[in-house]
């Protein structure tokens, strides 16, 4: 069994296999491939994860996930297999980071290959606060869903199920980019971000210094200066990345009011590698911050002239090019989802970076002065070519940089 072409990242590596059939507190009602199982099947596993929360909470209920061989197939065709929720679980993702997980269940699921899947969630129109955010001192609010929301959130998903044994998946739903907020309105709209991964047993575990605001500190691994999974520390400062493809990766570590830290040439394998202990706990000097901020908006011809409207679905990123030429992605966010505004905050300091050691060398840091304050803006949206301008921030006045379509 291989799972290939994973939502954001091609998956090759090793693989976690368990060869056991079984339910967890779940009931498997199957269209089209499942129910029992039957001879020649495999079985399907789920289970859900988030990446750092801007909020103190974020609920989702998740009612069931549902799977078909067509990549085309709509929510009345036939060919869908099902894994439902005995009872819907409502779930804070808050509460899933550095490496927890909440299991979705188990089903048997006939052997071929699988090219979509869904995540149904609550409607929070007939259930109060089925899926809600609590923006941090502030009061709990219904998420705007979308239209879509009853036939499932369609997910990008690539995976072979082989008789006999288990394909093994985790939904790692990013709930700082999935809620947007909408204008003045004090309205959240969800927008999931949500990638498909298989459950690997390598990845990055290690310590940041608990003198930092932990709260504010995200832990990212990082290739070619994108993100492909991050989190949190918990309270002693220990973090962990699993489900990582074998390969190298940049940690970067970002907290408020500090300077970017970013250990390079960090290598994992088929287990999970220790970036640093409790005694080499990273701990970034003291920096100031500023601030970049501006809009990404569209212009079109009409028969009256032209207009220009916000493009609500945008996503901006502050990339930083350090010396020698390694980019990491120092804080990315959605736009508002209806001015089509951003603010992006970012270290004036210069980042501080090292290489990761071998034998029993330890983290050596550095600041990389030549970059500080320096950063490129760039602006995504789908359907559309991605944008980059440069930006140097200062402390105390804003860099401002706008995008046009």
């Amino acid at each position: 069994m291989s799972i290939k072409n994973i939502q954001r990242t091609h998956w090759t590596g090793a693989w976690r296999w368990a060869l056991a059939l079984s339910t967890v507190g779940v009931l498997a009602a199957c269209g089209g491939g499942g129910g029992s199982a039957s001879a020649g099947d495999g079985s399907l596993r789920v289970a859900l994860t988030d990446a750092p929360s801007c909020y103190q909470h974020v609920y989702v209920t998740v009612q069931k996930v549902r799977v078909n061989q067509s990549s085309t197939a709509g929510d009345q065709d036939g060919g869908w297999a099902d894994l439902t929720l005995a009872t819907p679980q409502r779930i804070d993702l808050v509460n899933l980071r550095n490496g927890v997980l909440q299991e979705l269940g188990t089903m048997p699921l006939a052997a071929g290959h699988y090219t979509q899947l869904r995540l149904v969630l609550g409607d929070s129109a007939t259930t109060a606060m089925a899926n809600s955010v609590q923006p941090n001192g502030g009061a709990e609010t219904a998420l705007d869903t979308p239209s879509a929301m009853q036939s499932g959130l369609k997910l990008q998903a690539n995976f072979d199920v082989t008789a006999g044994q288990m394909a093994d998946l985790v939904l790692d739903f990013d709930a700082c980019k999935s809620i947007v907020k909408a204008g003045n309105s004090g309205k959240y709209l969800l927008k999931p971000v949500i990638a498909v991964v298989p459950r690997l047993v390598s990845g990055l575990t290690g310590y940041v210094s608990t003198t930092l605001s932990l709260g504010s500190t995200t832990v990212a691994a990082q290739q070619n200066g994108a993100t492909v999974r991050s989190t949190s520390p918990d309270a002693n400062g220990f973090f962990s990345i699993p489900y990582l493809q074998p390969g190298t990766y940049s940690v970067v570590v970002t907290s408020d009011g500090h300077a970017t830290a970013v250990v390079n040439s960090v290598p994992v394998g088929t287990a999970t590698t220790a970036v640093n202990g409790t005694a080499t706990a990273i701990a970034t000097p003291v920096s100031a911050m500023g601030d970049i901020t501006g809009a990404v908006t569209a212009t079109s011809s009409t028969s009256s002239g032209t207009t220009t409207a916000p493009v609500t679905d945008a996503t901006v990123s502050a990339l930083q090019t350090l010396t020698g030429g390694t980019t990491i992605d120092v804080v990315n966010q959605p736009v508002d989802g209806t001015l089509g505004t951003y603010t992006l905050h970012v270290p004036v300091g210069a980042p501080v970076t090292a290489t990761f050691p071998t034998g029993t060398a330890t983290l050596s840091f550095t600041a990389d002065t030549a970059v500080a304050g320096k950063y490129t803006v760039k602006a995504q949206a789908p359907n559309r070519a991605a944008q980059q301008k440069p930006a140097t921030v200062t402390s105390g006045t804003p860099a401002s940089v706008n995008f046009s379509y």
